[in-house]
């Protein structure tokens, strides 16, 4: 009897639980995007809805609800310009907002010019109920929300930072938040506090003397012939681009800090990883199981490469690592002649199977956040390398969080990584921390995939979600400094200090002509 009310139960459910037809669009061409956006499009199809997925990376055999909007030949908008060697022979300035925004906007453009795109924009019988966007540094995609007139949420794939924030509420204060370019998290000393505060001031005026022009102008010459053929006038760019409902953030409180955000901000870092633990290949099952004393896994992540270190770092890491009782799981884009006996070499990692074996004992990263996420997730500690964008801060806000040590990317690699391995694995505190942690971050009231598919249902259910939006974002800046009072009392004081002098003067020459009276 039991069974057949809950079966009823679900029958019901599933009969009043509604379908709706999302529009998503992860189009970075770098395949740790592509983890996220194919995470945030496997959680709503799971969920029952029709998905509309633009993506450089199609999947072979999709599902049935699952249409891809195939961007693949787009690739080559983002350059191949940072790997490892050109970054320790300081080729390329990863900090060159210039060359960014150049690379950014080229994404973006080729994304809205792409003809399966702009084939899926240009039909007038196409509708969405709600766009899903990455934010990477542009915003010109909003166009396609007014092209569809729903309701639009923002995935921001890191920590939270102010430049996202400012769309849906305020800028978080300098001098308690990180920039996501400095490489440091808080507390702050007073030299990087002064830094946090001009890099702030600095993006804010490009924001609003250059970029904000360019893409103000690409989003009026794409979106307005295709509202013009709808029968529609585009709306003006600020109103959309203030209009978002939600931000989904690849984050949670025990990778980054407690930060105090807007109620339209929803957390719920992790949802890429799998929900159920994929099964190690044979040979790497075998190799985890015999490890005597443990398997320290090494990978610089998707987008730099191993293989491309300089031949000296490359030896020097082999060297070191032969001189360790610990078995190295090294992933590493070719074959490698001369292998220690304890080094294995693999081109493909199942990265989150790996971190979930017991006898994985340390992860190396470059400090992507996916991968310090998937460490806490599992509960390993970590060795950072960053190497360019937010890397720097998610290794400096790991180390202070007490699970991670940071070794630099420097010719010395090595010697210093071999150091940094005997310290941090003859310190169990380090793997206590990690744990702790770990405990954290499962410790939530629902796993986050199903906070995402929540929040997003919510989003179409509440017709934009209008109730959980900021009122910072209708109160002008000089309100909110108290500008305005600042002048009245400045005014007050001004009026004040006449009219005390026209009284002190009126004074003292009433005085002076009594005086002058008296004197006749």
């Amino acid at each position: 009897m039991n069974k057949l009310c809950f079966l009823i139960f679900v029958f019901l459910n599933a009969s009043f639980s509604e379908s709706y037809k999302i529009l998503v669009s992860f189009p970075v061409p770098s395949k740790s995007h592509k983890i996220l956006g194919d995470g945030v499009v496997r959680h709503l199809v799971k969920a029952g809805h029709e998905v509309t997925y633009i993506t450089p990376y199609p999947a072979n055999n999709p599902p049935s609800s699952l249409r891809q909007i195939d961007i693949s030949s787009d690739v080559n908008a983002f350059p191949d310009v940072i790997n490892l060697k050109a970054i320790l022979q300081k080729e390329v300035n990863v900090q060159d907002w210039r060359q960014f925004f150049a690379i950014v906007t080229r994404v973006a453009n080729g994304t809205l010019s792409n003809v399966n795109v702009q084939r899926l924009l240009n039909d007038p019988n196409e509708t969405f109920d709600l766009f899903i966007t990455e934010w990477f540094f542009t915003e010109v995609q909003i166009g396609i929300a007014a092209v569809y007139d729903c309701p639009y949420i923002w995935v921001s794939t890191i920590e939270p930072h102010w430049v996202i924030t400012r769309l849906v509420d305020e800028y978080l204060h300098p001098a308690y938040n990180s920039d996501m370019l400095l490489g440091s998290s808080p507390p702050f000393s007073f030299y990087e506090r002064v830094l946090q505060l001009t890099s702030q001031l600095m993006m804010t005026a490009i924001k609003v003397f250059y970029t904000n022009g360019i893409e103000e102008k690409t989003y009026t010459d794409v979106f307005s012939p295709l509202l013009a053929k709808r029968g529609k006038v585009l709306p003006p760019y600020n109103e959309v681009l203030y209009n978002a409902s939600l931000i989904i953030g690849n984050s949670h409180v025990s990778l980054g800090q407690a930060t105090r955000l807007p109620q339209n901000y929803k957390s719920v870092g992790g949802y890429h990883i799998d929900d159920v633990e994929t099964s190690l290949p044979e040979d790497l099952k075998q190799l985890l199981d015999n490890a005597k004393y443990g398997v320290i896994y090494f990978s610089m992540g998707s987008i730099l490469k191993s293989k491309d270190m300089p031949d000296e770092i490359k030896t020097g890491l082999l060297r070191i690592f032969g001189e360790l009782k610990y078995t190295i799981l090294w992933k590493f884009e070719e074959a490698l002649p001369n292998l220690p006996s304890n080094v294995h070499i693999i081109q493909w990692a199942p990265q989150q199977s790996i971190l979930a074996h017991p006898n994985c004992i340390l992860f190396i990263t470059h400090g992507g956040l996916l991968s310090t996420t998937e460490a806490i997730h599992f509960g390993k500690p970590i060795i950072g390398i960053p190497a360019f964008a937010d890397q720097f801060t998610n290794v400096d806000r790991m180390v202070k969080k007490g699970f991670a040590k940071k070794v630099d990317l420097s010719f010395t690699l090595a010697e210093d990584l071999k150091e940094t391995i005997v310290d941090i694995l003859k310190d169990p505190s380090y793997a206590k921390r990690a744990k702790e942690l770990s405990f954290i971050y499962h410790d939530r009231p629902a796993t986050p995939g199903a906070e995402l598919v929540h929040w997003a249902e919510h989003v179409v259910r509440t017709r934009g979600a209008p109730h959980l939006r900021s009122p910072a974002l209708h109160v002008p800046l000089h309100q909110k400094c108290y500008l305005d009072l600042v002048a009245l009392l400045v005014a007050c004081f001004i009026l004040i200090r006449i009219v005390l002098r026209k009284l002190i003067n009126l004074l003292f020459n009433r005085k002076k002509a009594v005086t002058k009276k008296k004197q006749n």
